[in-house]
């Protein structure tokens, strides 16, 4: 059983350490603080039963007040003896909620190497995100990466049967997801 929830400064370290297992793009400490004090309803963990932190999403708004509202994921990680489990589908989808709610976005942003399958059909498929861009030589190795967007509440980013991608239902339907 894991449970979601908000991050607070204590889970910091071991968010570090889950990035650190997960992804080859790393952090220092000061940019996680950065994040937890400047958007803490953005940052969402998920713990097992021990309470170990066993991934996170790492999450912010868009600075730059000339451009519309939005918010952008920095980071997402789950280790892979959690992962086919919907934990990062959760840990996305409440860190989503509370971009719209609390931060009035209009939509979210992520970049996520061409390489990463996984990753890019969890986003497109599951989460109905598009691509907005592809960005040459983003990441340090040189690799291109995919500018995704999610719009929310006007249903571009979802499918308008289901409503995926609306943040309205997605804030209904996480509290009936089962992990």
């Amino acid at each position: 059983m894991v449970n979601i929830r908000m991050a607070n400064v204590n889970d910091l370290i071991e968010m570090q350490q889950c990035n650190l297992w997960c992804l080859p793009e790393n952090y220092q400490m000061k940019y996680y603080f950065y994040h937890l004090l400047s958007w803490p309803q953005l940052l969402w963990v998920a713990e097992d039963f021990d309470g170990r932190i066993v991934g996170y999403v790492l999450a912010k708004m868009e600075e730059d007040e000339s451009k519309p509202p939005h918010g952008h994921i920095t980071s997402l990680a789950v280790l892979r003896t959690h992962r086919k489990r919907g934990i990062a589908t959760a840990l996305m989808r409440r860190s989503q909620i509370e971009m719209h709610e609390v931060f009035g976005a209009l939509f979210v942003s992520l970049h996520v190497r061409k390489s990463n399958r996984a990753a890019f059909h969890l986003y497109a498929e599951t989460l109905k995100y598009e691509i907005n861009d592809i960005e040459r030589g983003y990441y340090a190795d040189g690799e291109d990466a995919y500018d995704m967007r999610c719009n929310f509440g006007d249903h571009k980013g979802g499918d308008k049967e289901t409503g995926d991608g609306d943040v309205g239902v997605v804030s209904k339907a996480v509290h009936n997801i089962h992990l």
